[in-house]
């Protein structure tokens, strides 16, 4: 079976019915970037519990389903226009920022552009200098070009290099001069919006593989978890070769997310059995009555 990774898939939005889809379409990891849950957030302690549960419950659960979750920690640009409750979130991001599974500060950037949003994207690009862990940049929805030149600029400006910085959400429009500046540019594949899989294929046909990474950014709203094996197969089916598909759909998310020093290829050729029996924080992925998936004898401690 060929192997994948999604390095932008928000997790929590998601049931186990798509760990499982997912798993059975080749995905082996996943990275899921901090991010807007629909709702402002009022409160610091919201934030605390959510990157607690990146960190903690959601990579838990996707082991228990045979796929690897890492995840990035950030204030998003949305809510960082917040400012009283961002200086908050500020204080709380060098604590979560070295946990075990964190490859990135991210995702930031920009949303409408506003002074509050500038002042947090680059404290914490700072923040990724100072734990020496790679960027994920959220580009704008609303005139994008703009936005995704700004963010490189003020990512120069701080002396992140090209190589340690992702831009994501990138199209037609943006991703000549990212890939142009030695960007790693990142693509999310919506079934309506963004970026479709049928203009992925033509990306690749026309720039190559390097520095390009396929994405699902799958949430709460009409998205797609399966994004990436679907957009490899069609790919495939183009004609576009097969270390081509590899590099967009697995090699690069790994070789740019492993300069955190969390992510080796090793964590799902070498992973431990999946053991359906053990609880996290006294909690299961299962529901009474369930039968656990138990794949062999297991050493594991129960959390």
């Amino acid at each position: 079976m060929e192997m994948y990774i999604d390095p932008h898939l928000h997790a929590v939005s998601r049931t186990t019915d798509d760990y499982e889809a997912m798993r059975k379409a080749g995905v082996v990891a996943i990275i899921e970037p901090a991010f807007w849950l629909g709702q402002p957030r009022t409160e610091v302690g919201s934030f605390k519990d959510y990157f607690s549960t990146l960190v903690g419950w959601e990579r838990f659960r996707a082991k228990q389903f045979g796929i690897v979750h890492y995840c990035t920690i950030g204030l998003n640009s949305k809510e960082a226009n917040n400012e009283a409750l961002a200086e908050e979130v500020m204080e709380l991001l060098p604590l979560y920022a070295t946990k075990e599974g964190v490859v990135a500060i991210g995702e930031i950037g920009y949303d409408d552009q506003t002074a509050a949003e500038d002042k947090y994207y680059r404290l914490q690009l700072e923040l990724a200098k100072e734990v020496e862990l790679p960027v994920l940049i959220h580009t704008p929805h609303r005139d994008k070009k703009k936005g995704t030149t700004r963010s490189m600029d003020v990512s120069e400006e701080h002396g992140l290099p090209p190589h340690m910085v992702i831009v994501d959400h990138n199209n037609e429009e943006t991703v000549k001069e990212v890939l142009d500046r030695g960007y790693w540019a990142a693509f999310t594949i919506y079934p309506h919006t963004k970026m479709g899989s049928d203009r992925m294929v033509e990306i690749v046909k026309k720039y190559g593989p390097e520095r390009i990474i396929v994405d699902s950014a799958a949430d709460w709203g009409i998205s797609d978890p399966l994004a990436v094996p679907k957009t490899a197969a069609l790919m495939r089916k183009h004609g576009i070769p097969e270390e081509h598909i590899r590099m967009t759909c697995y090699q690069n998310a790994l070789t740019a997310y492993s300069q955190s020093g969390q992510m080796e290829e090793s964590d799902w050729l070498n992973p431990e059995p999946i053991d359906q029996r053990l609880k996290h924080a006294g909690n299961s992925v299962l529901r009474g009555g369930q039968a656990p998936r138990v794949e062999g004898p297991s050493d594991a401690v129960e959390n």
